[in-house]
């Protein structure tokens, strides 16, 4: 069925019975594309779309997963459904070096159009049009990354530099292409502010030290992109997950600390 959230602000004006009527008159006019009801065309055009593909990525939950993606160069993979696991889709894919993924934040909860949003590295407090952020409470939860491309293993797509969690759904693949992409001196809004953002990430437990180095240094580049939300500036203690380890770490100033490492 439809997210019911694309008709805006309709159905919440809607008492529970006609709520109901309403979701059965969807259901009802979902062969025909279009939703009638009370005698109005509501929404005239539904596209349905299914993953193609999913990330399988050493990032296990949100936080901790680096705000754009290119700023840390985490591997991961992507692994085609089934009915999209034929080597003739990617006949030619390895020519380019970057490509751009259309993915869901499936871990949002959102169910109602809200017209702005206030981004993490404004403190909290300023507010944005939704349009102008990369936020992922948007109207159809769909997102835009550019990675750059490995290589292919087994049907599979070996990439870096991925801002997405582990599991998410992948609906397109489009490669990069440079000459159309990549527009010199573009505007960057807000967000140029914070291009070389960076904090000083120390060690202060052995654990950590005696990890893997590949492990150790993508832990200290997630933390060096500072992923807590821009309003704390306190010293309490955060835990990101990567991979198989729980890993703890407090900021000083600009300065974090990792305190702490646990297998999980």
């Amino acid at each position: 069925m439809p997210n019911i959230a694309m008709l805006g602000a309709v159905y919440d004006t809607f008492d529970y019975i006609t709520r109901l009527r309403f979701v059965q008159t969807i259901k009802i006019s979902k062969r025909r594309k279009s939703v009638y009801f009370c005698g109005q065309t509501l929404y005239n055009r539904f596209m349905e779309i299914k993953p193609i593909a999913k990330i399988v990525s050493p990032l296990k939950e949100k936080f901790g997963v680096p705000r754009q993606s290119g700023r840390v160069d985490i591997i991961s993979k992507i692994v085609f459904e089934p009915y999209c696991r034929d080597k003739n889709a990617l006949k030619g894919i390895e020519d380019f070096s970057h490509l751009w993924l259309i993915f869901e934040f499936d871990k949002i909860e959102y169910d109602k159009f809200t017209p702005t949003v206030r981004p993490p590295r404004l403190g909290g407090n300023a507010k944005k049009g939704v349009f102008a952020t990369r936020s992922p409470f948007r109207p159809n939860r769909l997102g835009l990354s550019v990675v750059k491309l490995i290589g292919v293993e087994d049907g599979a797509l070996l990439i870096s530099g991925a801002d997405l969690v582990d599991g998410t759904p992948i609906y397109d693949i489009k490669p990069y292409i440079p000459f159309a992409d990549c527009i010199e001196n573009a505007k960057g809004g807000f967000s140029d502010e914070f291009k070389n953002y960076k904090i000083d990430v120390q060690s202060a437990s052995e654990d950590f030290d005696r990890l893997p180095s590949d492990v150790r240094r993508d832990v200290i580049s997630l933390i060096a992109e500072d992923p807590r939300p821009a309003y704390h500036d306190d010293e309490r203690i955060y835990k990101m997950t990567y991979g198989e380890y729980n890993v703890s770490f407090a900021v000083y100033g600009k300065t974090a600390k990792i305190i702490a490492v646990e297998k999980i």
